[in-house]
């Protein structure tokens, strides 16, 4: 034999004899599956879920520095509004007080004003005393609710994971319909009832698997934990359905045995091939300054993974227990003929081309003006879940409410003052609050400096025992030369000498009357509480409300001069933290990451191409199909004025890339192998024939998933991946089925003239045993043979390769004593007509 020859018959007896352990060691395999399946359905418990996207933001973005700043320095209590709606306003102050009085309150607003009482329905801003993240916080907010159980509530809180909750059972129900689907789907495209159960328990075996491996990710994203199987089943089957199909193929010639090794053996390089392009348009996430990208390729990468070694590792050994069974459950192919669709691409190769060229220039420009928005806020959904109502019916009735917290450097409250009052001189700013116009007792700010007769006139406090005071506090404070300038003018901050006081009394310094010591007291609580979440030992932080919608150009603006101003009185860190930095700080990943993505994207799946291939030419037409089909997709929402969250966009531009450019291989390749056997107009009807049911089984599957996902999820992110990519792949089955084989057929010459495949000389090749003949060849094999024939022939081989190859194989394989007997059958028959 050649070189080549006898190296790809090397390369075949390996995958051979790696597919013979598989098939023969099922059981192990089979025991290897069951322990991890049962670890990782122990496990699926243990992952760990982020429900925050700001969460994800570059280490260097303004969010995630404020955020990590305020975590260092504050503390966040937990908070929460709640509306009562239908009441009147005397029902409504009597719950306030009820409220107010619960031990874990720790502040209360609610006055009679239309920011708290507006049409029959009362607003209570809730703080409570316990940190964001206690669950006596949760805890105090249950009870709150029981007590207004007779009343209609809306409930508004950043606590707890209510929204994560949500998600679950709203994808649970997706799974749930998406599983029927698929179950509808492989009966309609299979030939035979029992090779459904084979496909779904692989897919369920690599599903499970792969939900408790996220466990060794450590934390994944909410988005990553919702949509992760879903997609992986629409991704991912594919590779069954190629092995399965491979397999019905062999069992037309060879038992059940035989025919799992040899299509093992073949669909191993196959679907590795097949599934390269998928990853490749995942990597490019990986690329993405938001880390959720990143989370997300990560995730579906080791599905798709996961997904080949169930197809490789489990499947042949479910095979050979259903084989008997699907031989005996073969039912018509339900999967009709289309050869209109192939008449239809050569009758208009002339024309479909230059309309999708001009379609693509359209469609590229209109999506270039994509709404895209970086929160929650603009966006509409199919579905709302409660906290989502409860939201819309808060800000209905009272307005929305945006803010921001700003934090610079402390120890300067004259500075915070007078940054405040200018601030405030904003009509972007509706009110701020700091410490420095915070109001303590009498008009007095708990930052304004008072001296010892002031103080104690405030409090009705002794000026003796005040004067003592001002001057222990003045000693601990190392403030020496100022009481030496005089007592009388020596003034302090309210807040601190209050805070000094209560400490003082505390230890048994300072004796109070019951009444002063009460309001010491509460005096105490409040200013702790302002204290806690407006300075840390470095920094102040104040909270501005602002008169503009959480993002758009003018806010994005507003906030770079805050910068601008906070920067005329402090030279250190200046932060300003809120959901409106955290869009735009995601507004600015999204430059650099849409493009980033889509080169990356285009990138890896060209070098797939052009080695699948071996063609520059083939490689470009693909993508430009697939990119095209990507723009048509978000033309849509900038037709339809529909607010899109970036995120989708994002992550289903590189999906679409990776995934649905499988859909033009199959056809692509088949036409290929075709052209030269056949009028070119035989090999478009016969590739689409082919390509169909291939198509129509994965198309179905990921186009259904993501419409089901679209319209029952209330998360703006998932529900737009699902939205995207539903619409989307739609529009690739279409695009590949109407418009490429006519530029396939167009194209045919620049494909061949950038070939750089290597041509190997046809020779004759001599060889005896038992023979693989696979392909166009022309020569003796025990007779005069011409034709394209798949064959195992033992005896000798003697015959001209046109197409194919011919390769030695193992005797291992004919021990079925059927099969040898049917050659031994076959050599008898060529003997007598000889």
């Amino acid at each position: 034999m050649s070189k080549e020859n006898k190296g790809m018959g090397e390369e075949s007896n390996f995958m051979i004899k790696v597919a013979t352990f598989i098939v023969d060691r099922r059981n192990l395999f089979f025991l290897l599956f069951g322990i991890v399946i049962i670890f990782s359905v122990i496990s699926m418990n243990w992952v760990e879920v982020e429900n925050s996207l700001p969460a994800y933001l570059p280490d260097s973005s303004e969010t995630s520095q404020g955020l990590d700043l305020m975590e260092e320095q504050f503390i966040t209590y937990g908070s929460a509004k709640v509306m009562a709606t239908n009441i009147t306003y005397e029902e409504a102050e009597r719950i306030a007080d009820d409220i107010r009085n619960m031990p874990e309150v720790s502040m209360l607003n609610f006055e009679n004003s239309k920011d708290y009482y507006n049409n029959f329905s009362a607003l209570y801003d809730i703080t409570f005393r316990y940190e964001e993240k206690d669950d006596r916080a949760l805890e105090a907010l249950d009870s709150i609710k029981e007590m207004l159980s007779d009343y209609d509530i809306y409930v508004s809180t950043s606590m707890g994971d209510a929204s994560a909750e949500q998600i679950a059972s709203e994808m649970n129900t997706v799974s749930v319909l998406v599983a029927i689907i698929v179950v509808t789907v492989l009966i309609f495209t299979s030939q035979t009832y029992a090779e459904v159960p084979v496909l779904l328990l692989t897919f369920i075996a690599a599903a499970l698997i792969s939900n408790g491996t996220n466990y060794l990710l450590g934390k994944i994203s909410f988005v990553s934990n919702s949509v992760t199987v879903v997609l992986q089943l629409a991704l991912s089957i594919d590779y069954a359905v190629i092995f399965c199909n491979r397999y019905k193929e062999e069992h037309e010639n060879l038992p059940i045995r035989e025919a799992d090794i040899i299509a093992l053996s073949k669909a191993i390089p196959e679907i590795t091939s097949s599934s390269l392009t998928t990853i490749g348009g995942l990597i490019a996430m990986m690329f993405m300054q938001f880390g959720i990208g990143k989370d997300m390729a990560i995730c579906l990468i080791k599905a798709i993974l996961l997904s080949l070694l169930a197809v490789f590792l489990l499947m042949p050994g479910l095979i050979m227990v259903f084989g008997n069974l699907m031989d005996k459950t073969k039912h018509k192919n339900f999967v009709p003929k289309i050869p209109f669709v192939g008449k239809f691409a050569y009758a208009t190769k002339y024309i479909m081309p230059p309309l999708f060229v001009v379609l693509v220039i359209v469609a590229y420009t209109i999506q270039a003006k994509c709404p895209f928005v970086y929160g929650y806020t603009m966006i509409e959904t199919p579905v709302q879940n409660e906290t989502q109502l409860a939201d819309e019916l808060i800000v209905e009735s009272f307005g929305e409410t945006n803010f921001v917290a700003l934090v610079v450097p402390a120890g300067d409250y004259e500075k915070e003052r007078r940054l405040l009052n200018e601030l405030e001189t904003y009509d972007e700013i509706d009110y701020t609050m700091g410490l420095s116009n915070t109001e303590a007792m009498d008009g007095y700010m708990l930052t304004d400096k008072l001296t010892a007769r002031e103080f104690s006139e405030l409090l009705e406090l002794d000026y003796e025992v005040s004067e003592l005071l001002y001057m222990a506090y003045a000693v601990d404070d190392e403030n020496y030369a100022k009481i030496i300038n005089g007592l009388s003018t020596y003034s302090v901050p309210l807040i601190d000498m209050f805070m000094f006081l209560y400490d003082e009394v505390q230890e048994g310094y300072v004796t109070l009357d019951d009444e002063l010591n009460d309001t010491l007291e509460e005096a105490h609580d409040a200013m702790q509480l302002a204290l806690d979440q407006l300075q840390g030992p470095d920094y102040s932080r104040m909270m501005i409300y602002l008169n503009l919608p959480e993002e758009g150009e003018e806010t994005f603006a507003f906030l770079d001069k805050m910068h601008e101003i906070a920067a005329k009185y402090y030279d250190g860190t200046i932060l300003v933290v809120g959901e409106s930095t955290s869009q735009y700080d995601l507004k600015k990943t999204f430059d650099v990451d849409n493009t980033v993505v889509s080169v990356v994207s285009i990138l890896a799946v060209l070098a797939v191409l052009l080695f699948t291939f071996m063609s520059a030419g083939m490689p470009v037409l693909l993508i430009v199909v697939i990119q095209g089909a990507i723009w048509i997709n978000f033309a849509f929402p900038a037709i339809q004025k529909n607010n899109l969250f970036f995120m989708s966009y994002l992550i289903v531009s590189s999906i679409q890339m990776g995934a649905n450019i499988d859909y033009a291989i199959v056809i692509s390749g088949r036409y290929m192998e075709l052209k030269d056997k056949m009028s070119r107009k035989d090999a478009i009807i016969e590739t689409m024939n082919f390509a169909f049911p291939t198509i129509v089984t994965s198309g179905s599957m990921l186009a259904l998933a993501g419409i089901l996902i679209g319209q029952l999820s209330s998360d703006g992110a998932i529900c737009g991946i699902g939205q995207c990519l539903g619409r989307g792949t739609i529009i690739s089955i279409i695009i590949v089925m109407f418009i490429l084989p006519q530029i396939l057929l167009l194209g045919e010459k620049i494909i061949e003239k950038t070939s750089f495949k290597v041509s190997v000389p046809i020779k004759l090749e001599k060889t005896s045993g038992l023979v693989r003949v696979d392909g166009y060849v022309q020569g003796q094999i025990n007779g005069l043979v011409t034709g394209e024939i798949h064959a195992v022939v033992k005896g000798d081989v003697n015959a001209l390769i046109k197409i194919g190859k011919i390769e030695q194989m193992e005797e291992e394989l004919l021990e079925d004593k059927e099969m040898t007997e049917e050659v031994n059958t076959g050599e008898e028959e060529n003997d007598s007509e000889k």
